[in-house]
């Protein structure tokens, strides 16, 4: 089983897709934390070090490999994973299970606003600027990640509670 997390940073993908896979005995697996180990550097330093596009091409290229080559995990995507070079398309395949954690602008900045300064694209936003920020990347975002093929509300949930969900709709 390909179990595959999608949504906004915030949304609670890292920690579900941990505790899902526990409850699946299933592989958890994190694709920005891939693609820091195998660049042996930060997704931030990436990014300043090589440029989005480089960062957005070795995305994809350890998205397609993990998807056609790996077999029974939780896999947790970056949340703009989606919305570049395709990878949207891959959340449609019938051997994998795409599952979009929605999650409302007003949670995601009470989940996000008070650990701002470990999110370089967050750490100089005022409360303001932040809900704007946050706003229309989820108005951008939302075409890519409605492409999964079932979608769970996080508001007011804890993680077990997604969790459970999410293991009440797959079996």
């Amino acid at each position: 089983m390909k179990i595959v997390l999608v949504g906004y940073m915030g949304s609670g993908k890292s920690a579900v897709s941990e505790k899902l896979a526990k409850k699946l005995n299933l592989k958890a697996l994190d694709l920005d934390f891939i693609i820091e180990k195998n660049e042996n550097q930060s997704i931030s330093d990436l990014f300043l070090n090589k440029g989005e596009l480089y960062f957005r091409k070795k995305e994809h290229e350890f998205l397609n490999n993990l998807l056609s080559n790996e077999t029974d995990f939780v896999l947790s995507l970056g949340g703009g994973t989606p919305c570049y070079a395709g990878n949207h398309l891959f959340l449609e395949q019938p051997d994998v299970v795409s599952i979009y954690l929605k999650t409302t602008i007003e949670t995601l900045i009470n989940r996000l606003e008070p650990a701002k300064s470990q999110r370089p694209l967050l750490a100089n936003l005022n409360n303001d600027e932040l809900k704007e920020f946050i706003g229309k990347h989820l108005f951008e975002r939302s075409y890519y990640y409605n492409f999964a093929k079932h979608t769970i509300s996080t508001d007011a949930k804890s993680v077990e509670t997604i969790v459970k969900e999410i293991a009440d709709l797959l079996f």
